[in-house]
């Protein structure tokens, strides 16, 4: 492949077990291959397992945002507009290290769960993947897109869940799912 075929754009969605893995691996492979890679993390707490092993990858830079403590269900309105406004400010970082350096990939993790929360909105990537870099390959993750980023995605994979340990009250496992 030639990095002048990149410029795609994918995402992993439903609610199955999985999507921040694909991210991870595509991330991964983008790295072995010697593709440049921003990562940035919505909704989380900024220090799972996954982090610690892409900063220590060559051409990967990880950009989270500000820790999540709380499910934005349990979050106060005042949380949630200073959540929407860190994510805000982070996109934007993002988007002008994208245009200071050059970049493969941008991987949005979680940003489908962000906009579903209303902590991000959805006209904002949109228009910035009607305008990205041609070259810059994009992956995007969380359960559920609105029509609008479908239609631009080039690869929509849908990842269900058929059984989970959740349901018989396993939480998650350092390691296995943060």
């Amino acid at each position: 492949m030639k990095k002048n075929d990149l410029g795609l754009i994918h995402i992993y969605c439903g609610e199955g077990k999985g999507k921040t893995t694909c991210a991870v691996g595509l991330t991964v492979r983008a790295s072995g291959y010697g593709l440049h890679v921003l990562f940035m993390q919505f909704l989380k707490s900024g220090d799972s397992s996954e982090l610690k092993v892409l900063r220590q990858l060559p051409e990967v830079e990880v950009l989270g945002t500000k820790p999540i403590k709380k499910f934005s269900f349990q979050m106060t309105e005042e949380e949630k507009a200073e959540t929407r406004e860190v994510n805000r400010q982070q996109f934007a970082d993002a988007v002008a290290m994208l245009g200071r350096d050059h970049y493969d990939m941008l991987v949005l993790d979680e940003v489908l769960g962000a906009i579903e929360a209303g902590l991000f909105d959805e006209q904002v990537v949109v228009d910035f993947l009607k305008n990205k870099p041609e070259q810059l390959e994009v992956v995007m993750t969380g359960r559920y897109p609105g029509d609008a980023l479908v239609e631009l995605a080039d690869y929509v994979s849908r990842i269900d869940k058929v059984k989970h340990p959740f349901d018989k009250g396993i939480g998650a496992r350092a390691g296995i799912e943060g």
